[in-house]
């Protein structure tokens, strides 16, 4: 069992982290009831670390604006999971514009441990490798992501100037409703208040971003990360690709992902199992179609292709490709 000194400290962890914690939550966190959450409180408030109470519908405690905290102290555990997610980050694109600021926040991290753990560490990371390259990462601005993410807690409209890939520049006017991190880019949708329509920009792309008077509510049951798959599978590209394939929607997901293609499912009957193949109508855009038949055969399911004619030729052409190599002695 957890010592009191113990509890308290973790209480004071947990307000550091921002914002106000209710009784309720910083009880269940701790494993006490409430009148031990209060009694921890006044054991801080003792330290003169300056607890606040927040009264109302919504209160509960918080430290004090603009107080300082003693230096960072960080166990064995949580040093190693911090470097290991400064490295992850740097990997899969979670950065802001300033490539260096995971390595700078690293090294100071590095230099306030203790030199038994700091070669302890410096160990695991020189052991670490990964068996894929970095991918390709468009970083946005650390200002703009901060004013973003500021808007979307809120739910405050924002204005943002914007270039589209075709290089066009603009300033939108946008609800936004979530951040979504997608193979290495950031993005942020909403809904454009002026054309009530939804809307999916790249944080990158974005130069600046400030809030507007107002506030929003965005709709019931929202999932912004789904909103940005469908709307990646939906872009306007080159050409637009209408598929049957007989199989299940896992089958063809494992190949044609949300963000690639939108599946659209027969109503089906009474007795029939969900698992069970059957036609299904798939749609989705590309700027190339030299990469879908071999997808399209990795599937091993039946396949009508209703457009474009172009991608016929191109299957024929692999299939022919591949009976000839076959052949082959």
């Amino acid at each position: 069992m957890a010592r009191p000194t113990s509890r308290v400290l973790t209480l004071l962890e947990l307000l550091q982290s921002g914002g106000i914690r209710t009784v309720a939550e910083l009880a269940d966190r701790l494993g006490v009831d409430g009148r031990t959450v209060r009694r921890y409180v006044d054991h801080l408030v003792d330290l003169d670390i300056p607890v606040e109470a927040v009264r109302g519908r919504y209160g509960g405690y918080r430290l004090a604006p603009g107080y300082r905290l003693p230096p960072l102290m960080l166990n064995d555990d949580e040093a190693l999971a911090v470097l290991l997610g400064l490295v992850a980050g740097r990997r899969t694109g979670l950065l802001t514009a300033t490539e260096t600021a995971g390595e700078t926040a690293a090294a100071k991290i590095r230099r306030a441990l203790p030199e038994r753990l700091a070669r302890r560490l410096d160990t695991v990371m020189e052991s670490l490798a990964f068996t894929a390259a970095p991918g390709e990462s468009a970083t946005p601005e650390t200002g703009v992501l901060l004013a973003v993410a500021d808007a979307v807690r809120h739910r405050r409209p924002i204005s943002i100037r914007y270039t589209a890939r075709d290089g066009r520049r603009s300033e939108r006017r946008l609800h936004p409703y979530g951040i979504v991190t997608h193979e290495g880019r950031w993005y942020v949708t909403g809904t454009d208040p002026e054309v009530g329509q939804d809307r999916t920009f790249r944080l990158d792309r974005i130069a600046d971003a400030r809030p507007l008077p107002g506030s929003f509510e965005p709709p019931a049951g929202l999932d912004p990360a789904q909103r940005v798959l469908s709307g990646l599978a939906q872009a306007a590209y080159r050409h637009e690709v209408t598929l049957r394939i007989h199989g299940t929607v896992e089958q063809i997901r494992a190949r044609l992902p949300a963000s690639v293609a939108s599946v659209t499912e027969p109503d089906p009957a009474e007795d029939t199992d969900p698992h069970t193949a059957r036609w299904l109508h798939v749609e989705l855009r590309a700027e190339r179609l030299d990469w879908l038949p071999p997808v399209l055969a990795s599937l091993d399911r039946p396949f009508v292709i209703e457009r474009p004619d172009e991608l016929r030729d191109l299957v024929i052409a692999l299939a022919d490709r591949l009976a000839a190599s076959a052949r082959q002695a």
